[in-house]
Formats: structure tokens, sequence, C-alpha cells
């Protein structure tokens, strides 16, 4: 993907927490951060996307740790280091973790308005996805369609789902030989990234993302 902006985050899958920090150990590839009180349990990200990989043990009576008085460790949390890669527009996105690489593509570069018709530029784009597909070596592949929160969330679930659908059918002639499997979803105005309350950030939150595991070798960055 042409991108011309680069940044290296680190990314809680879930709303940070309130209470004092206890430890944060580190590893090449992810972190884990014990707390005193736990974080809210809701969450920011689609159901089986979360991180599967265990968290490290903490030993909540270790002489380092120095908790306020009364204060125990909530359960360890493996938090990934997401790598992201973004056009300068935003109008495409590309999160690579240790598990995983995840392509967001905003409703515009894909549909006209309030439409699941796919433009005719849109094939390229997808079919560079499917390029990727194929150098990971992925078998199970996430098509997931958002929409922001205007109109009603009956008629926003629809056109997400069928935007995924849209994207699929693509994804699915480039790779028929490929035996892949298909997890395809819309989810509405659910799970957000920006801020619905203006139009910049409503353009973000209108997107079809399309995530699968990373294979062995890791693959291209670019």
């Amino acid at each position: 993907m042409g991108a011309t902006t680069s940044r290296v985050r680190r990314v809680s899958r879930r709303p940070a927490v309130t209470a004092v920090a206890a430890a944060v150990l580190f590893t090449s590839v992810q972190f884990t951060m014990a707390a005193g009180a736990r974080a809210d349990e809701t969450p920011s990200i689609p159901p089986g996307t979360e991180s599967t990989s265990p968290p490290p043990e903490v030993d909540g009576n270790s002489p380092g740790l120095k908790l306020r008085s009364g204060a125990t460790l909530a359960p360890a949390k493996v938090l990934d280091i997401i790598s992201v890669v973004e056009s300068e527009g935003g109008e495409e996105r590309r999160e690579d973790t240790n598990q995983t690489v995840k392509f967001a593509l905003q409703a515009e570069v894909l549909f006209g308005k309030d439409s699941a018709k796919l433009s005719p530029a849109a094939n390229d784009r997808i079919a560079a996805i499917a390029d990727e597909i194929k150098l990971q070596g992925a078998s199970k592949v996430r098509v997931f369609g958002f929409t922001d929160n205007l109109g009603s969330a009956a008629h926003g679930d629809v056109l997400s789902k069928q935007r995924a659908e849209a994207v699929h059918g693509v994804l699915d002639q480039e790779l028929a030989s490929a035996g892949i499997t298909y997890e395809i979803r819309g989810y509405g105005e659910q799970y957000p990234i920006a801020d619905n309350s203006n139009e910049e950030g409503r353009k973000k939150n209108r997107r079809v993302e399309v995530s699968f595991p990373r294979g062995e070798s890791g693959g291209s960055q670019s």
C-alpha cells in the first residue's frame, strides 16, 4: 500500500485502567500491565479479534512491587504492540501485530454514498489486499463492515453487512483457489474508531476491515 506516513504505537484493546499501575513487563513484541483495579470490561473491538497470547505470570507478593495499602493486582493482560501505516488522508490503513494483519479501507474509497456497489477503483485496492493474504499464506479471513451513527442503527447494520459482502466477493474471486474460510459481519455503528460528533470522525468510522493471521515468515510490511 502506498503509504506516506508511518508510526509505531502501543495500543490497548480496552480503556486504560484508572488505578495506580503496579507493574509493567515488556518484551520485544508485547507488554502486560497489572494494576490495582480492573479495567472497564466493555470491548472496544469486535468479539473474536482479541489477542490470544497468554500473559506472563506476575507475582503479587514480589518485594519489588510497590502497591498502596490495601491494593491488589488485577489479572495480567497482553496488549499487542501495533505497527500502523496509514495513507496521508487516512483513506487506507494497515495494522500489523505479532499475530495479525489488518487493512481498513474507508467506505468513500470503495462505495458511493449510502451504497454497497463497489466503485471502479475499488477492485484494484481489494486485489492488493488479496495479494498480501496470499503472501501471508492465510487460510482464515475476516471481513467486517462498519458505519457511522447517522441514520437508524438497523439501516447501518444492513449497509455495513452488504459492504462487507461486496468486498468479500472480490477477495473470493482473487483467492478462488486458495481454500480461504471467511467470516463476514456487519457491525453498523458499533466499535467506532473515531469521534462520531464530527464529519472527520464519521468518515473514519465508515469503513471495511479485512484481517487475517500473519504467516510464519512475517510477510511484507510495505
